[in-house]
């Protein structure tokens, strides 16, 4: 388990990656996303998770370039989109984020959504892009555990992670010990189901004796499961107050007491009925 913002995990090839990082999903490109990646770095974070679809990552790069931060001390994380899967076109996909980002390579690859008949294909791309070098690890984001088993019957190399809709209102606990069990690191996104958790009373009773946010004890809850988190925020005090959660411990029956709010619901698509 981390213990500070700089800790980090071990993924399954090596490569060491942050286990609380930024996202930027949705956040407007421009100044928008440099101020939050510079707020990010300058308080302490060293990932930050971006993708072709988010469409901001020209503003990651020069939020990056801006921050004073060495490159080689940033994880950084994008993801090819749907209608960029397949061969050659995630080949292309590649080139065009690393050219927007403006970096020389990533840190993290990730097949976006399981695109079907296509995500085989683009994971060879994914393959070659990494026996190359261009990218330190490469992985998935929104596979069940059928289309991790799909993935493995034709790959030569594993996924370091899946990247999924993780909080306390979705567990995925088949698919977390799954993923346990083929050393690929879960790591959510959404963990705060969009505020969507605030007003829990378990979440609130336990934010009020810890003297924490409502936001800090579900992500207390994250890096205590072992999973990687990227909250996302544009607001400097709150991306500082997402990390403020290395300072306290929830006890084993908290743990189960937040993991027992599961009722499977989602705030994103179930990948198993996304449109081909």
């Amino acid at each position: 388990m981390i213990t500070n913002l700089q800790d980090t995990v071990t993924l399954n090839n090596g490569v060491k990656m942050p286990g609380f990082g930024l996202g930027v999903y949705k956040v407007e490109d421009g100044d928008v996303t440099v101020k939050s990646v510079t707020a990010a770095l300058k308080h302490g974070y060293r990932s930050i998770d971006t993708a072709s679809f988010y469409d901001n990552e020209k503003g990651v790069g020069q939020g990056i370039r801006e921050s004073g931060v060495p490159r080689e001390k940033i994880f950084v994380t994008s993801k090819v989109w749907n209608d960029e899967q397949g061969y050659e076109s995630t080949l292309q996909a590649f080139e065009t984020s690393l050219e927007k980002l403006g970096l020389d390579y990533l840190d993290l690859y990730l097949i976006h959504w399981p695109v079907k008949g296509k995500y085989k294909d683009t994971w060879k791309a994914m393959e070659k892009l990494y026996n190359e070098g261009k990218v330190r690890a490469i992985g998935v984001s929104n596979f069940h555990v059928h289309h991790l088993q799909d993935l493995f019957a034709d790959s030569k190399v594993k996924p370091v992670i899946d990247q999924v809709e993780y909080h306390p209102h979705l567990t995925q606990e088949k698919l977390k010990a799954f993923c346990e069990e083929k050393d690929i690191q879960l790591e959510a996104w959404s963990p705060l189901k969009k505020g969507r958790l605030m007003d829990d009373p378990v979440i609130a009773r336990l934010a009020e004796k810890y003297g924490k946010t409502p936001a800090q004890i579900i992500l207390r809850w994250d890096v205590q499961n072992h999973v990687v988190t990227i909250p996302k925020s544009t607001h400097e005090h709150r991306i500082q107050e997402n990390a403020d959660i290395f300072d306290f411990d929830l006890t084993d029956d908290e743990m189960k007491l937040i993991s027992n709010l599961n009722i499977d619901d989602r705030t994103g698509k179930n990948p198993d009925s996304l449109d081909d």
